[in-house]
């Protein structure tokens, strides 16, 4: 081996150990995130589980307030849409950015929900059989689980595997958002896997930098094994080739 590659190999097993020092521990966090992400069923991380698939169609003969009333005592309505509340035909309309429900059979306006709706509403949508342990408004400051857009809306927690909670809305009656323990820990291993580390925003220049200097690492890993098994071998070989040549020059002398 000449000196020139004895010093290529030594700088690269240098830089390659503490390139591996450094990222080893990314690499680790890397690994293990993205095998939970891997294991669990993303179906179940988004809580499609904790509500029923519900295909419920209008009746009919359960609208007695028409479109033409409806407007008569809502005049700004916008985006109307007929649907379902529970067991009830009900108008889902927006006035002023506000949305509202109203009932179809008798117009009255049940919007906002109260506790007991709200509870009404994750009983009929949750798939479990837990009893519900703790019911909230929440109007403002929303948990990082909930959007600020979706306020206000009602938390319902079920006392179940996974501490599952249903969030309802207060104007819509919609169940916005399903979210359980598994999604919760998934959530802070996602932040870990994107490198978040701060002001839950993914840091594109740590990520960019981390997997430049990890193709470097990977590199100088190459190197050391073109050295040390691929060159190591080729050498091998030709001692074995020569050492041959040797022993029949011998050979022929002695005859």
């Amino acid at each position: 081996m000449t000196n020139s590659s004895a010093g290529l190999i030594k700088a690269t097993r240098k830089m390659h150990k503490w390139l591996m020092l450094f990222l080893g521990i990314q690499f680790v966090i890397w690994s293990v995130t993205g095998a939970y992400m891997v294991f669990f069923d993303i179906d179940y991380i988004h809580g499609d589980s904790l509500v029923k698939n519900r295909q419920t169609k209008v009746n009919a003969d359960n609208i007695h307030l028409s479109l033409q009333s409806l407007y008569q005592q809502y005049p700004q309505a916008e985006e109307i849409e007929l649907g379902t509340f529970i067991e009830q035909t009900v108008y889902r309309l927006s006035v002023d950015n506000q949305q509202m429900l109203v009932n179809a059979e008798s117009g009255k306006l049940l919007s906002p929900l109260n506790e007991a709706q709200a509870i009404a509403v994750a009983k009929y949508e949750y798939t479990g059989k837990g009893d519900i342990e703790h019911v909230e408004l929440i109007t403002q400051n929303p948990p990082f689980e909930l959007s600020q857009r979706v306020l206000p809306a009602w938390r319902v927690n079920f006392d179940d595997f996974g501490s599952p909670t249903l969030y309802v809305s207060a104007t819509s009656g919609h169940v916005v958002t399903k979210r359980h323990e598994f999604w919760r820990l998934f959530d802070w291993i996602f932040r870990f896997h994107v490198m978040d580390y701060q002001d839950s925003e993914a840091d594109n220049t740590l990520l960019f930098w981390y997997s430049l200097l990890g193709v470097l690492a990977g590199l100088c890993g190459l190197v050391l094994v073109y050295y040390r098994i691929i060159k190591n071998t080729d050498n091998r070989q030709l001692s074995l080739q020569s050492l041959s040549n040797q022993s029949s020059t011998r050979k022929g002398t002695n005859e």
